[in-house]
């Protein structure tokens, strides 16, 4: 409970200092809000591959905090994917769930791949990259039968990461880091306290 209040402390501040354009503040609170989950992830008793992918977010949040590192960012969170779908395959999953939920989500990665490529420069091959990586992580956890945390937060990760992407290669603004922030979060919650 404690994280959850800590996250959502920060979260909250994260998206005052955002709305304000105040980057020291953002320097401050994102890299606290992410605690959070770290701390969630310890204290649920989350496996080795768990923490290794929260670890590898935390990474991937401050990396994202100045532009020209935000490459660097997106590798980060493609190997955080990588340890989640590792953590997922783990347990165990039921493969026709996650084999039906791929279907799906590869159509869906396939139009927002489409949507993206015009605006991703020399980023089209690693954006493409990423894609495939968290549709594989994503179909992974809808197999999850542990806890039903896992699917719910591999989701709201995937979208979320929607409002990265818009921010960064199509429409930047506030709005996107409104909801996608928010989700975001949450979604790194219910993955910590999933206690795979």
């Amino acid at each position: 409970m404690a994280a959850i209040l800590w996250t959502c402390l920060w979260v909250s501040l994260l998206l005052v200092f955002e709305f304000k354009g105040w980057r020291r503040g953002v320097w401050v609170a994102k890299p606290l809000a992410s605690l959070g989950f770290l701390a969630a992830g310890l204290a649920s008793g989350a496996s080795a591959m768990l923490m290794a992918a929260l670890v590898l977010s935390f990474l991937g949040d401050v990396l994202l905090i100045p532009k020209k590192t935000f490459v660097f960012g997106l590798v980060a969170f493609l190997f955080a994917h990588v340890a989640f779908a590792v953590a997922f395959w783990s347990s165990e999953p039921d493969l026709r769930l996650a084999g039906a939920a791929m279907a799906a989500l590869i159509v869906v990665g396939a139009i927002v791949n489409r949507r993206l490529a015009p605006h991703a420069g020399k980023l089209k091959v690693a954006v493409l990259a990423y894609i495939v990586t968290i549709v594989v992580m994503a179909s992974l956890a809808m197999g999850v039968r542990e806890s039903q945390l896992v699917p719910i937060g591999a989701l709201m990760f995937f979208v979320s990461d929607l409002s990265v992407a818009r921010d960064r290669f199509v429409a930047p603004g506030f709005a996107n880091k409104l909801w996608g922030l928010p989700l975001y979060y949450a979604a790194q919650l219910c993955l910590a306290f999933s206690a795979l």
